[in-house]
Formats: structure tokens, sequence, C-alpha cells
């Protein structure tokens, strides 16, 4: 569904006005770079599955 470096939707969206954000971490936990001003933010990884409405870009490896 979703893997490391994918960019993906948030329902609602951050307060910079950007709604893209990085996984850039998955576990129990996944943390989350915003694309527009770089914050992080870590949430549980159910919170996270309510919050995300759609995986926009895929990371493919070379």
């Amino acid at each position: 569904m979703y893997e490391l470096h994918d960019v993906v939707e948030m329902k609602k969206p951050h307060p910079c006005g950007v709604n893209r954000w990085e996984i850039i971490r998955v576990g129990a936990d996944i943390k989350l770079e915003c694309q527009g001003c770089d914050h992080i933010v870590m949430m549980p990884r159910r919170q996270f599955e309510k919050r995300m409405k759609k995986v926009v870009e895929k990371h493919v490896e070379d």
C-alpha cells in the first residue's frame, strides 16, 4: 500500500498549505516530512492510516 519514500496525500492540508508528505520512516510509528516547509511529524501507524487519503508518487529504486 505505501512504502518508505512514497509521497502521500493526507485528508487535511498542513498549515503551510501543502498536502503532500514524504514517508521517511516506517515502523510502529510513521515519520512524515512536509513537501512544502520540510516540517517533520511522527504519528502512530493506526492514526496515519486513518488520515492518509492516497499515495501520490511511488518511490522507484534504480
